[in-house]
């Protein structure tokens, strides 16, 4: 049964649909929903344990890989429990304050994301091709300074959006067609013209994804080349495995990341629901399938797990 949309929502409560013209299968929906988010949660909980215990782990690659794993569990948090509450319960309400809050976390952890996906990826490089150089490159100071580096910049990048809602006076009904609260799709409400706000949040969305993206696949073109040069078929297959997972699951994060932005402002013609999935889909695919890609296929995680057990 579709939700009905209050005509006396308060300027200070919003209303989230969930997944608009699907939520007749709300509640089959909610089950991939919830398990991709109990795996996010196992899989990054552990990582950050296992890394913490184990001394061996505190190296560049793996101090990455908790900013990496902090960052999937807030971003993942901030949604997925009241996309839950909306699914089982069909509680739809939401104040101002909480959606704007919950945008915040959103749009600057995924930015966060983006910036330790290159930095990760620039920890390869540096391994794979400057492997006698690593420790000396990536100090701990410079892990420090490349964190925070990521951490501003989404800051600077991601603040304006919501000051931007913040300061936009909304009309009713306040029904947002979303899952969450998604930038441009809480823009829809504003009373006046909003055409400035939705050109930054396109614009820096696709600033942030193509720049990112772009150095990402130069790090690992550049790792490619040095494993094909390798003389045994078996470290070749093995290298070239372990790059193309990393790249998928990369792909996963910016492609539909991208795709909702791109179809929330330039498709009106295709059904809601198709955008709305693609931008519930890159908050929670990847988040699951990081700690599996990245650290339980390494052999020194697989090690200090069974040093731990």
């Amino acid at each position: 049964m579709s939700h009905s949309r209050p005509t006396n929502a308060s300027l200070s409560e919003l209303h989230l649909t969930g997944i608009p013209g699907l939520q007749h299968l709300h509640h089959w929906i909610s089950i991939p929903f919830c398990i991709m988010y109990l795996i996010t949660l196992a899989g990054n909980c552990t990582l950050l344990c296992m890394i913490k215990a184990d001394p061996s782990l505190h190296q560049p690659m793996f101090l990455f890989l908790s900013m990496l794993a902090v960052i999937d569990l807030v971003m993942s948090t901030s949604i997925t429990p009241k996309m839950l509450d909306i699914f089982w319960f069909r509680s739809t309400a939401i104040s101002l304050d909480a959606c704007l809050t919950q945008m915040y976390f959103v749009h600057t952890f995924s930015a966060m994301e983006s910036g330790v996906l290159v930095a990760m990826a620039f920890d390869r490089y540096v391994a794979v091709c400057n492997p006698l150089r690593y420790l000396s490159i990536l100090t701990n100071r410079v892990v420090a300074a490349i964190g925070l580096a990521s951490l501003l910049r989404a800051l600077v990048f991601m603040s304006p959006l919501t000051f931007q809602i913040h300061h936009q006076p909304l009309c009713s009904p306040a029904v947002v067609d979303h899952s969450y609260c998604e930038h441009m799709a809480v823009l829809k409400l504003a009373c006046g013209d909003a055409t400035s706000s939705n050109i930054y949040s396109v614009s820096v969305s696709t600033y942030v994804s193509s720049f990112d993206s772009l150095l990402i696949a130069l790090s690992y073109g550049l790792i490619l080349r040095v494993v094909l040069s390798l003389s045994s078929p078996q470290a070749r297959k093995k290298a070239i495995s372990t790059c193309s997972s990393q790249l998928c699951v990369t792909a996963l994060f910016y492609i539909p990341g991208l795709l909702s932005i791109y179809m929330e402002r330039y498709h009106q013609d295709l059904p809601p629901y198709v955008q709305v999935l693609l931008a519930d889909l890159y908050l929670l695919i990847p988040p699951a399938l990081n700690p599996l890609i990245y650290g339980i296929r390494m052999k020194k995680i697989r090690d200090g797990v069974w040093r731990v057990i």
